[in-house]
């Protein structure tokens, strides 16, 4: 478990940092470019379709996880939208609360 978590903290902290680098140099307005890429129907557009899936996948079964509550539809919406930056978190708080269970 303690692998585990280092790797979610690490990778929290790397995609932190490439993310403000990104933010600074082409601007925050990621979903221009997001669907754009999907729309131009190239492997940009492929990947991007593939991870918008993974980041349903996420949303769905966060929302599972809190059994279809408000507050999992709530947290399902961040995972959606945040991706890793949310979802390195919440499997933070997930682990100390079961104790790596």
């Amino acid at each position: 478990m303690t692998i585990f978590r280092v790797f979610l903290v690490a990778f929290l902290l790397v995609l932190g940092a490439y993310t403000a680098v990104v933010i600074v140099n082409d601007g925050a307005n990621l979903f221009p470019v997001f669907l754009g890429d999907m729309m131009a129907v190239n492997w940009s557009g492929q990947f991007n379709l593939d991870f918008m899936g993974f980041l349903m996948l996420s949303a769905l079964w966060t929302a599972w996880r809190n059994n279809f509550s408000p507050q999992g539809l709530g947290l399902a919406v961040l995972a959606f939208f945040f991706g890793m930056a949310f979802l390195t978190i919440y499997l933070l708080v997930l682990a100390s609360k079961t104790q790596g269970d």
